[in-house]
């Protein structure tokens, strides 16, 4: 039996946050991934991505400035883009754990298992711990389907030595999207399948529909309204059939992959040994990030049932949350009101606050500023042919309740509107700042 004050389960941004942080505390603290360390921010999904997106942008410009000043765009080497992505990642796993040892903190490998309300079992190694932190992160929802066995997952998109000719993702939530862009952008021949009549629903419709077409115009099938009942093989070539209202299609690509969304990495954790009550949304928590049923439990990022989004942002804002209630007693609480996010396509589109749609909804009294503005300078010395944006107000007092741009730079510009939202400003206040120019966030007070 070993004892710990504090014991996490997973090594992602939410667990390294709290272990390094209660270690720095004085906390005996051990931690444990059933992969290898670092979580899937940094080595499956946002770093990794980014990298990619990085150099499909230098290309993308570089073709929208063709007759501008360049002669030619220059081509892509997969292999090689894979191999600087890897310079990125390889590292991860060991200077993770080489630091958690640095801080102190005991580090383990394998499966958790609950075995008691404050115990875990990881191999031969029986674990106690006064507090126990759920930070699991999420996991490819597993497809039900005939042929299943035959679709990748995103982990495999990362890894692929070579890029295959055509390529088919089944789903299309913005991990679609964005690994569409670049296998597009790549050279490759890509369809998408969505069961949804409407794309990224989270996402305001209107600034959406600007990146559907702008999906459409790289040569992008989207296939909506159709829901995939089985992947045969046929010879080197996978075969979908799409199931659209009892009309069956099919479609043949050289790879598959499952985009169909992310779950919970919760099972195999036996939760019922440790009275840790949940849910399909993930871990059932207290408003301070508490198992409702074990306070012994804490729970942080994508594996807990929260109002918050799956993206490192939230997982961290959690992490800190838990941090302080684990040192300081039950005292903190998330705020899910002003957090940004993006879709990582080219171009970007990204968002903070509600949509109109959510605003209406409401019943709020509002303004709504909505303009497609491609001759913008922003957009216009880059050759970028989409640019947009959707800013909600509120009438009755001025403040800005959502804040929607798809186009050069938006990643950066929605924080703009983020700070200004987290600090109460008015969307007067934003027009009376002297913003650098030309720079995108300029354009933050004309859209206000």
């Amino acid at each position: 039996m070993q004892k710990f004050d504090v014991f996490i389960l997973g090594t992602g941004v939410a667990g390294t946050g709290i272990a390094n942080k209660c270690a720095q505390a004085g906390k005996k603290v051990g931690i444990v991934d059933n992969k290898e360390y670092g979580g899937t921010c940094g080595l499956h999904g946002c770093i990794p991505k980014k990298i990619l997106v990085g150099v499909t942008d230098a290309f993308q410009k570089s073709k929208n400035l063709e007759g501008k000043g360049i002669d030619e765009a220059p081509a892509i080497n997969w292999k090689e883009l894979i191999d600087f992505k890897n310079t990125f990642t390889d590292p991860i796993p060991e200077n993770k754990e080489d630091n958690f040892k640095e801080n102190g903190i005991s580090t383990f490998h394998g499966e958790p298992v609950f075995i008691a309300e404050n115990q875990l079992k990881i191999g031969d190694d029986t674990i106690e711990a006064d507090k126990i932190v759920i930070a699991t992160g999420a996991t490819p929802r597993q497809l039900d389907i005939p042929g299943a066995e035959h679709v990748l997952s995103s982990d495999d998109f990362l890894k692929m030595k070579a890029l295959p000719k055509t390529m088919l993702f089944i789903g299309g939530g913005y991990i679609a999207f964005e690994f569409a862009h670049i296998a597009a952008r790549c050279g490759a021949k890509v369809t998408i399948i969505d069961m949804e009549d409407t794309s990224l629903p989270h996402f305001d419709k209107d600034i959406v529909q600007h990146l559907v077409e702008a999906t459409k115009e790289l040569g992008i099938e989207l296939v909506m309204n159709t829901k995939v009942a089985e992947v045969k093989v046929e010879g080197d070539n996978y075969i979908v059939v799409g199931d659209s209202d009892g009309k069956k299609n099919e479609f043949k690509s050289d790879a598959v992959f499952n985009t169909s969304g992310r779950v919970p990495a919760i099972d195999g954790l036996d939760l019922e040994k440790g009275n840790v009550f949940y849910s399909k949304k993930g871990i059932e928590v207290n408003k301070f990030m508490q198992s409702i049923s074990n306070p012994n439990v804490y729970a942080a990022g994508d594996n807990t049932a929260t109002k918050g989004l799956p993206l490192t942002p939230f997982a961290s804002m959690e992490a800190h949350v838990v941090t302080r209630n684990l040192l300081k007693g039950n005292k903190q609480k998330p705020d899910y009101s002003v957090r940004p996010t993006a879709v990582y396509t080219l171009p970007t589109l990204a968002m903070v606050g509600i949509t109109e749609e959510v605003a209406r909804e409401q019943k709020l009294n509002i303004k709504v500023n909505y303009k497609s503005v491609p001759e913008w300078y922003v957009a216009k010395h880059l050759g970028e042919k989409t640019y947009a944006f959707k800013v909600i107000i509120d009438k009755a007092n001025g403040l800005i309740l959502g804040a929607h741009i798809i186009g050069p730079n938006a990643e950066e510009s929605i924080n703009v509107f983020a700070v200004a939202m987290q600090a109460g400003m008015k969307a007067k206040d934003l027009k009376g700042i002297p913003f650098a120019f030309p720079s995108a966030s300029y354009d933050v007070a004309k859209m206000v």
